[in-house]
């Protein structure tokens, strides 16, 4: 199967995701906060100069939201096709967790009960049989 190139879109948010989690955007983000410290008492701290920072980080941060859970989707989704295969290569794997993401709460919530008493038998399990070692 030939994978499809990604949209622009996706190009786009990866991108954009990928340059902003480094720390020169971190850096450039600090550095224009400060100029706006700054510039508060040339502008007499008015209403103006505060708006200008409360608009800019709040179309920012509501466009940056969009672009970081598009490209977290994505990347979901990855790991979640990599363990599924993993999965079903396990021989004695239960194959319905493959598609785990796909159960409802309930189903979910069961299924870990169920974890957690396997989890349980199998440290009773150890236990015994580490103390059947010791005992020889």
């Amino acid at each position: 199967m030939r994978p499809k190139s990604p949209s622009r879109f996706t190009d786009f948010a990866n991108a954009t995701s990928r340059a902003t989690g480094r720390p020169l955007a971190f850096i450039l983000a600090v550095a224009v906060v400060l100029v706006w410290l700054v510039t508060g008492p040339l502008f007499g701290y008015s209403d103006t100069w505060q708006l200008v920072i409360n608009t800019s980080t709040t179309i920012v941060t509501f466009l940056m939201v969009f672009l970081i859970q598009h490209t977290q989707n994505r990347d979901t989704m990855a790991v979640q096709l990599k363990l599924a295969e993993l999965i079903m290569a396990a021989t004695e794997a239960e194959n319905r967790l493959a598609t785990a993401e796909d159960l409802s709460e309930e189903e979910l919530e069961e299924l870990h009960k169920d974890f957690q008493r396997r989890a349980e038998e199998v440290d009773r399990l150890k236990q015994h049989r580490a103390r059947l070692k010791h005992a020889n």
